[in-house]
């Protein structure tokens, strides 16, 4: 498992909200992708290899996604 002091600091690497433990996975609990934890109880927090939530098809479909785009994309 994740050790709890560690998992206070835990952010989605995307949308930075925090993250829940559910089962062996940590899942955002703003766009939902689901980060899973290796045996030793370190995370994987690469986005680019997270499961997505149900309905998303590809990492550009998460909401956060879009919303860290909209800053970048004002003139």
């Amino acid at each position: 498992m994740v050790d709890p002091q560690l998992l206070k600091i835990l952010v989605c690497p995307l949308g930075k909200a925090p993250l829940r433990l559910e089962g062996n996975t940590l899942v955002c609990t703003r766009c939902g992708p689901r980060f899973s934890i290796s045996r030793e109880g370190y995370p994987n927090m690469l986005i680019e290899e997270a499961e997505l939530p149900p309905g998303i098809q590809r990492i550009e479909d998460l909401p956060c996604y879009r919303e860290t785009l909209k800053p970048a994309e004002s003139p």
